[in-house]
């Protein structure tokens, strides 16, 4: 690890003035700091904002998440347990339980990905890490590489759940900044790998995000996040579904449909959703929306499987879903 200094912001106005990578939970940023991927000059702790931050308050205008809420407090939060339970299982899945009380939720959206070849400078070949010299993963192994919102500069899969579960239900993010609070779309917050795929979200030099939004949304009792992966714990997905319906009898008026572990950032199928609208939800219909949801892939040789998993992982999440009690 490098040398850096280290700041205890006191407020909202001091963190973002301060100008430096923000430390929170610091599930992934030491980690980076330790492999030498990430060299902050400065790292402030954000942590006595708390006390600002730190709520999760629950309502007829929906649900208000704040950044440093720990991971493990929102998954047990009755109100979501209730209300929102794809919020739920999608962070009681990630992780391990010692990780889950120290990580944010502000801090897990934002987590980099797991990609080997961006976590280990001895392959000098990383766009993200180093933009312009190659990717190592498109001739290598890429087994766990996305198939959806890829370029030729990048396929590293964005490695989140909790994100999945926010973009399915339309939330909003909170920030702060140097120019002021603003808030925006949770799905126009991380971007697709460009000429420079170092750049992963739309955040300014010295924002940081305060607290997500969730609209109340009727039918968020019947959603259910589902998670396909290697082992049963403690593993990043290879296909992942967070799906939501509003069905009357077996039609579907409604479907929110995202998914993970197979694309470069929090990725909602809004053409998979259209191809459910108005039809009986059976076996049949969820194939054809899945079909539709994978449509664009594209694989590399090593992550040829995933198209056909993301698929069988979609339709089983939205038979699942509709099993579930309507409430």
């Amino acid at each position: 690890m490098r040398p850096f200094a280290y700041q205890r912001a006191q407020d909202v106005a001091g963190a973002v003035k301060a100008g430096g990578t923000f430390l929170a939970g610091g599930t992934t940023l030491l980690d980076l700091m330790k492999l030498d991927v990430m060299r902050p000059s400065l790292v402030v702790d954000i942590n006595d904002l708390s006390r600002e931050f730190a709520a999760i308050e629950s309502g007829p205008q929906g649900l208000r998440l704040g950044a440093l809420v720990p991971m493990s407090e929102a998954a047990r939060h009755p109100a979501i347990l209730r209300d929102y339970p794809v919020i739920s299982q999608s962070l009681v899945l990630a992780a391990s339980a010692q990780l889950r009380n120290m990580a944010t939720l502000g801090g897990n959206v934002l987590q980099r990905t797991r990609c080997s070849y961006f976590r280990d400078p001895s392959w000098s070949r990383c766009n993200k890490r180093d933009p312009g010299s190659g990717c190592a993963a498109l001739d290598g192994i890429n087994r766990k590489h996305a198939v959806l919102g890829t370029s030729p500069n990048c396929i590293a899969t964005y490695p989140g759940d909790f994100a999945q579960a926010l973009i399915a239900l339309d939330a909003v993010v909170e920030i702060a900044g140097p120019q002021g609070a603003r808030r925006l779309a949770f799905a126009k917050l991380h971007v697709a790998p460009g000429d420079d795929p170092s750049i992963e979200t739309t955040l300014s030099p010295g924002e940081m995000i305060t607290a997500f939004v969730v609209p109340p949304l009727s039918f968020a009792r019947r959603s259910l996040f589902l998670k396909i992966r290697d082992r049963q714990s403690y593993e990043f997905a290879l296909a992942s579904a967070a799906v939501a319906l509003d069905l009357e009898g077996d039609r579907v008026r409604e479907a929110r449909i995202a998914l993970g572990g197979v694309a470069t950032r929090p990725w909602r199928s809004r053409e998979a959703e259209s191809d459910l609208k108005g039809k009986v939800l059976n076996e049949a219909n969820a194939r054809g929306a899945a079909q539709t949801a994978f449509s664009s892939a594209v694989t590399h040789g090593g992550n040829d499987f995933k198209p056909e998993l993301g698929r069988r992982t979609l339709v089983r999440a939205l038979l699942q879903a509709r099993a579930m009690e309507a409430v």
